[in-house]
C-alpha cells in the first residue's frame, strides 16, 4: 500500500497544542458497567460507527457490534482483542490509514515540530503508513520524546516485522480508547 504523504492533514500545528496521547477516561472503573449498558443498547449502526473511533476497521467495528451484548468490560476488552487478533493485511491496512500523527503539546520548540514531522515523513515514506504508538501510562512531558525515539528506532525494522508492531501498536491503542468511547456513549 503506498499512500501520498499525510503530513499536511496530521495535526501537526501550533495552534493545537497538545501531543495527544489517547484519551484516558475519567471515568471511574465502578461506572464503566454503568455505561457498558448503554453501549449494548445502542442501535448496531450507531455502535459500529462509534467503534471506528478506536479502531478504524469497518469489519472489526461491526464484529464487536454484533457480538453485543457485553456482560462485563473485560469481555468487551476481550473481543476488541480477538477481532484485532483475525484483522486481514488488507484490514490493517485500512485502520492504518485511518490512524494520524498526535499534535504536539503547546510548548514544543520549533525544532521539536521539525524532528517529527521529518521522523513521520521518513517512516510513512518507508512504511507507507501513519506511525501508531500506544502511550498509556507516560505523560505528556515525555510522550514527544517516546514518539521520536519509537520512530527511529522502529525505521530499521523490516517492513513485514513493522507490520505485526503497528498491528499490535493498533490493538493495543483500541483497548485504550474503549474506555472513552463507553464513557462517551453513556453521556
Amino acid at each position: 500500500m503506498t499512500r501520498g504523504s499525510t503530513l499536511s492533514a496530521h495535526p501537526l500545528s501550533r495552534s493545537t497544542g497538545r501531543l495527544a496521547i489517547p484519551a484516558q477516561t475519567r471515568t471511574s472503573p465502578a461506572s464503566l458497567p454503568e455505561l457498558l449498558d448503554g453501549f449494548n443498547a445502542l442501535p448496531a449502526d450507531e455502535a459500529s460507527h462509534r467503534l471506528l473511533g478506536c479502531l478504524r476497521n469497518p469489519r472489526w467495528a461491526r464484529r464487536i457490534a454484533d457480538h453485543r451484548p457485553y456482560p462485563t468490560v473485560e469481555a468487551l476488552l476481550a473481543a476488541s482483542d480477538e477481532a484485532a487478533y483475525d484483522l486481514t493485511a488488507a484490514d490493517l491496512a485500512e485502520a492504518l490509514a485511518g490512524e494520524t500523527l498526535p499534535p504536539l503539546p503547546d510548548d514544543a520548540y520549533e525544532a521539536a515540530h521539525m524532528a517529527l514531522g521529518a521522523a513521520h515523513a521518513a517512516y510513512e515514506a518507508r512504511f507507507g503508513h501513519a506511525f501508531v504508538i500506544h502511550l498509556g501510562g507516560i505523560s505528556a512531558r515525555e510522550a514527544l520524546d517516546r514518539t521520536l525515539e519509537a520512530i527511529r528506532s522502529r525505521l530499521a525494522n523490516d517492513p513485514d516485522d513493522e507490520r505485526i508492531i503497528a498491528w499490535e501498536e493498533l490493538r493495543r491503542l483500541a483497548r485504550q480508547r474503549l474506555p472513552t468511547l463507553l464513557a462517551d456513549t453513556g453521556r
